[in-house]
Formats: C-alpha cells, sequence, structure tokens
C-alpha cells in the first residue's frame, strides 16, 4: 500500500471538515513552491468545492509555514482528458466509453463500454471484427483487465448522439 503523506492527509481532512464525501484525492504534485491537487467526486467537482478546499488549505499552509510567504495553490478538478487511478473513478465511469493500455501489449488498445470495477479488475464491453474465411464476423467480447496490468485507462469522450431507447 501507498505511504500517505502529511500533505495527502491534510487533503482528506479538509475534504472530511467541508462534508464533501463525495470528493476525493486524485493526485498531489508539489514542485519547489507550487501545490497542484486534482481532485475527483463520485458526483461532479465545482469551482465552489475547489475554492473552498484550496481557502482551507492556504490557511494550514499559512499557519505551519510550509512554503514560505510566496508559494502557489492550485486546486482543480482532476480532468476529464487525466488517467484514471482509483477504483472510485472507474465504478463513477461505468457505463462510458474507455481506452485502455495495458502493459505488454503496446501495440493494442482495449476500446470499449466500462461494464464493471473493482480493486482487483475492470471488465471492458466491446465488438470485434474477426476474418472467417472471406466473410467478417462481428463478435461481441467482455474482456477482463486486471487492475496490476493496466499502464494507462482514459474515458473516451465522444459527442455523437445517442439513440433513444
Amino acid at each position: 500500500m501507498d505511504k500517505i503523506t502529511h500533505q495527502e492527509k491534510l487533503i482528506d481532512q479538509a475534504i472530511k471538515e467541508l462534508e464533501y464525501d463525495d470528493c476525493f484525492l486524485v493526485d498531489l504534485k508539489i514542485n519547489n513552491n507550487k501545490v497542484e491537487v486534482f481532485l475527483d467526486s463520485d458526483d461532479s467537482i465545482t469551482f465552489l468545492k475547489c475554492r473552498k478546499v484550496s481557502r482551507f488549505l492556504e490557511e494550514v499552509i499559512d499557519e505551519e509555514e510550509w512554503l514560505g510567504l510566496k508559494y502557489t495553490l492550485d486546486v482543480s478538478s482532476a480532468g476529464v482528458t487525466k488517467p484514471l487511478k482509483m477504483t472510485r473513478q472507474y465504478v463513477k465511469n461505468i457505463g462510458r466509453d474507455i481506452e485502455v493500455k495495458i502493459y505488454g501489449e503496446e501495440k493494442v488498445k482495449v476500446v470499449g463500454e466500462l461494464i464493471a470495477a473493482s480493486d482487483e479488475s475492470i471488465s471492458v464491453y466491446y465488438e470485434e471484427i474477426v476474418k472467417e474465411g472471406k466473410k467478417k464476423k462481428k463478435l461481441e467480447t467482455t474482456r477482463e483487465i486486471p487492475r496490476s496490468d493496466i499502464k494507462e485507462a482514459k474515458i473516451k469522450i465522444s459527442f455523437k448522439k445517442t439513440k433513444k431507447k
């Protein structure tokens, strides 16, 4: 299990004290006097939530004088283009299209609908076309991918209109 830093504990404390139980830390980057905090949520990350977390952190950073008087603090959403890291992110995105790069399969990407997620693995449904003789056949496939095999997974953004059921 990863070691949780003092800064990560502080961010978790801010989330709890502000009663943002739907929010969670995805990434924390500290470079010199620049701190970047990336949050996600089971529902949605709003500007207001980011601002309140930022103000909470500013008070503590100033009080403890971690970074001196000059520093930059950015608190924002993890963003839809960032790779998924946590189980909560996978679960939140069940039903959406995903692109998965797998260790050892550098030239192959699994692209399809994320249909299940757990701490151990994800399941992706997709259609693939296989050649049988001179004919092509469409096969429906569900692939379970161990989380430890995932090099990178990103949600695919689609602007296509969906069919009404």
